[in-house]
């Protein structure tokens, strides 16, 4: 909203320093200062609420190191990073933005998902919170919503490389390039670096680049379900899945610098997107807000973000990483994400089979997810979680470098 406030007092009245906010790097400056105060300064106001509402976690006795302690510690602080990302970005954001109101989306109907199964788990006393079944059906439309969007919608468009020509002024108000509508994608490691969807549909004939949504639209829906149970089952111990969501979504910032500004793709030869540039607003804002939570979330935790934060934090990666075209770039950069859900997948796999096979199940770990093994193992939490940073880390820089491995 401030943006189009302080347009109008340049244009109107020519107020002195009111064309800051046409740049976005200011604005994203701004977006992670109002963020970080936000989720520091009113976190610990929700969270004496939600210890005044006794909405405690409930802690099943798994035998962990310190587990028991945390019976009772507030849950819900998901509601933190909602309101102190989505607050900045209403104030700083171009909210007609396309890619702006795809996140908005995405926030708003991932945290009510994950509120309605908290909410189940708190208040209605079933540990098993919302079923399974309709969490699903919940990412599912999701993805559905956000398949579709950017399939068809016109504003979401790349730059054509081939019919782009820069004036001698290069002022990028003076690019001028084709626009078209696009599957195209960002493959590691590949020659050319990118990959058509409606390739794989290209053996139906000529005519099938136009059906190209019966692939993409379901890839979509795959990955926003993928990584939002991947970030659920990492926010297993304090400070885990939000420093490390940060790290996926300050990359992703950085990706996003890259891809929404012309030279900066170009000299890199990265995929230019249009218009994708104003993510660096929301992005900024959530890195905020997940530290101003992590204040709080770090050992020991004084309150956990529950379903209402994790769900929506994998949603809004997955979106994010759709919408500037590195989604196959997930498995690297979510890298502890996915360990985390394969062990969940291995052990409950390898259970199954042995009994079956054997009449008595064995474990290939000693508890799953796999953050809870090395607890099993003796390690603290706090070396866990900080190994798995530095993990997270390593992984960012690899997702980087994969860019120019070709």
């Amino acid at each position: 909203m401030l943006y189009y406030l302080f347009e109008y007092l340049e244009k109107q009245y020519q107020v002195p320093g009111a064309s800051l906010f046409q740049f976005t790097t200011f604005r994203a400056a701004m977006a992670i200062l109002f963020s970080l105060v936000i989720a520091t300064t009113y976190g610990k106001r929700i969270i004496l609420y939600l210890q005044r509402k006794q909405i405690g976690e409930t802690v099943r006795d798994l035998g962990l190191e310190g587990q028991k302690q945390k019976a009772g510690t507030p849950t819900m602080g998901g509601v933190i990073i909602i309101i102190a990302t989505l607050i900045p970005v209403l104030m700083f954001a171009r909210l007609d933005n396309i890619y702006i109101i795809l996140l908005i989306v995405t926030t708003l109907w991932m945290g009510t998902i994950g509120f309605l199964d908290d909410y189940i788990k708190v208040f209605k006393k079933d540990k098993e919170g919302l079923k399974g079944r309709f969490k699903i059906l919940g990412q599912v439309v999701l993805g559905l919503v956000v398949g579709a969007t950017l399939y068809f919608h016109p504003e979401v468009t790349m730059r054509d490389h081939d019919h782009t020509i820069i004036t001698e002024q290069f002022d990028v108000e003076e690019v001028r390039g084709m626009e078209i509508k696009s599957t195209m994608t960002t493959v590691p490691f590949f020659k050319n670096n990118e990959l058509d969807y409606s390739t794989l549909i290209s053996w139906a004939g000529d005519g099938a680049k136009q059906y190209a949504w019966l692939v993409f639209i379901p890839i979509t829906i795959l990955i926003v379900t993928a990584v939002s149970n991947g970030a659920n089952l990492t926010d297993g111990i304090d400070g885990l899945a939000a420093g490390t969501s940060a790290i996926i979504v300050f990359t992703l910032g950085v990706f996003t610098l890259v891809s929404g500004n012309y030279f900066f793709s170009d000299y890199l030869d990265v995929m230019f997107i249009p218009k994708s540039g104003e993510l660096l607003i929301f992005i900024t804002a959530f890195v905020g807000a997940l530290v101003g939570f992590l204040w709080y979330n770090a050992f020991p935790a004084q309150v956990f973000m529950g379903d209402t934060g994790s769900l929506t934090i994998g949603g809004v990666i997955a979106v994010i990483a759709i919408i500037i075209r590195k989604e196959l770039l997930i498995p690297i950069l979510c890298g502890i994400f996915f360990a985390e859900s394969i062990s969940v997948i291995m052990q409950v796999g390898y259970f199954k089979y042995t009994k079956n096979k054997f009449g008595a199940g064995k474990r290939i770990f000693l508890m799953s997810p796999l953050h809870h093994h090395y607890q099993k193992k003796g390690y603290h939490e706090s070396k866990i979680v900080t190994r798995f940073w530095i993990v997270g880390i390593m992984l960012a820089v690899v997702t980087i470098v994969t860019l120019k491995i070709r």
